[in-house]
């Protein structure tokens, strides 16, 4: 029996395969006429294919929150989100502004803050933030760039408008398996894939190494890079080691470098080896038991005196999570408009701040429909989604929120798009995100697409990979169809 959309259900949600019930829009039709030539059997055989695939090449997740405490394989959805050429060239805009605006204020703020001094963002927001680092004041990192790579989550509402969920600037995870979701679909449906002009991705880690290059210490030539990550117990080390593989460069733990004399040394087998570009993916706290939390057993000791005295260049900089809080968020528009003189490309969701009393009141009155969210928390933890919780959930971060309301900011719920899954031999609707990497160096360089995050559980809007959400390929189309 061939595989039908006749049953497939809009329950009232912006969808991107179908504008109406049964009215395909354009840039899916090819993709509906293929998959009405296959059969379930066809389908599950295809999905046993990307299972394999995923299993082999060791693709893995941690769930932390699963009771089972086990690396399992990242879930892929078969049906691939596709976004036209245009819709596209307005997000990269948006992004390129965003970005822009973020690495200026946060210049700004570790310098002469101007925006402060000029009343555009209250003074108490950024000096009260969790990851605001007076140390570095004054300090100027390699090519004032502070945020090199971010993930912005982006979303959309029942209009179809792209809204800003937030920015992740610290250590955004996820890109590895928009690559491999990459090459899996080629794998399973090579036949459909060529049938579209989709832009390629696979640069994404080539134009990873030429940015950690271009930001080398004193421009130094063929800077030696390396990767440093938390350690095999870190819900994202497949990522890690992956992009250190993809780079050619090594994959270090803390315990793997020593600082000598303010410069930064590997341990080879062959003696100390000299870094001069670390990509890191462990938060400020961790990175120097020195400076940040004593306990720290994951960092370096020294490593942020050797950053200081310009011998090593991080990626991401130090500090840069004052930008990632999500109370900071709210002033990304006003960024814009203070640095750039334009207005917002890609808007903010809503979004109401606890600390302000007229905020804090419509926040308590309307708790049970808002988005709750922790200001530094990353990974849908730390947040409440009012309608999908019980009233014990609700008033619990009710006295949270209370207690604390600096640390935190609410939503709407709004009802995020949905796309066509491949669940239990039916297609139905799932509600998803969108998370494009952006690359600032020499240029801002933005793989087309990113990682279309899915929540799998039928209703659910939560679609954080660390709480058990998948993901899809992303194809952006060098045409609109």
């Amino acid at each position: 029996m061939k595989l039908s959309f006749g049953q497939y259900q809009l329950d009232g949600f912006f969808d991107e395969m179908f504008s109406a019930p049964h009215r395909v829009r354009p840039h899916y039709r090819r993709l509906q006429e293929r998959f009405q030539k296959l059969t379930n059997e066809d389908m599950e055989q295809r999905r046993q294919m990307a299972d394999l695939s995923f299993l082999n090449q060791g693709i893995t997740f941690t769930v932390y929150s699963d009771n089972q405490g086990t690396e399992r394989i990242f879930p892929f959805d078969l049906v691939p989100r596709i976004i036209p050429g245009k819709e596209w060239e307005r997000i990269e805009l948006g992004l390129v502004q965003r970005i822009t605006a973020l690495n200026l204020f946060l210049h700004d703020i570790y310098h002469g803050q101007m925006i402060l001094k000029d009343g555009v963002i209250p003074r108490h927001f950024v000096e009260n933030a969790k990851h605001f680092r007076p140390e570095l004041m004054g300090f100027d990192v390699p090519r004032n760039i502070y945020i090199h790579i971010c993930g912005t989550d982006l979303v959309r509402d029942d209009s179809g408008q792209y809204l800003v969920l937030e920015d992740n600037g610290r250590c955004p995870s996820g890109v590895s398996y928009v690559l491999e979701n990459r090459q899996t679909l080629k794998r399973v449906f090579p036949n459909l894939f060529e049938t579209y002009s989709v832009r390629p991705v696979e640069q994404y880690t080539e134009e990873l190494l030429k940015l950690l290059q271009y930001i080398a210490p004193h421009g130094k030539p063929n800077p030696t890079v390396a990767v440093l990550t938390p350690g095999i117990y870190n819900s994202a080390y497949f990522e890690h080691s992956f992009l250190a593989r993809q780079m050619g460069v090594e994959i270090v733990e803390g315990r793997d470098l020593v600082v000598r004399d303010n410069h930064v040394f590997m341990r080879t087998t062959k003696g100390l080896q000299a870094v001069d570009v670390i990509y890191r993916r462990i938060d400020d706290d961790f990175l120097d038991p020195q400076v940040f939390r004593r306990d720290s057993m994951l960092g370096v000791p020294g490593i942020v005196g050797a950053y200081r005295a310009g011998n090593v260049s991080l990626a991401n900089a130090i500090g840069t999570g004052v930008a990632d809080d999500k109370v900071m968020y709210y002033f990304v528009p006003r960024m814009i408009k203070y640095y750039l003189d334009q207005d917002p490309i890609l808007p903010n969701v809503p979004t109401y701040l606890a600390s302000e009393p007229e905020d804090m009141k419509y926040i308590m009155d309307n708790l049970p429909k808002l988005v709750v969210k922790a200001a530094n928390e990353a990974g849908g933890y730390g947040m409440m989604v009012g309608p999908h919780s019980d009233t014990k959930t609700i008033e619990k971060f009710r006295k949270l929120v209370k207690a604390d309301p600096r640390n935190y900011i609410a939503q709407p719920t709004l009802g995020l798009s949905r796309s066509p899954c491949w669940v239990d031999g039916n297609f139905e609707g799932r509600h998803i995100d969108l998370r494009p990497y952006v690359l600032y160096g020499e240029k801002v360089s933005i793989i087309p697409g990113g990682l279309t995050r899915v929540a799998l559980k039928k209703g659910s809007l939560v679609v954080n990979s660390s709480q058990g959400g998948g993901s899809k390929d992303t194809w952006v189309l060098d045409g609109d169809e």
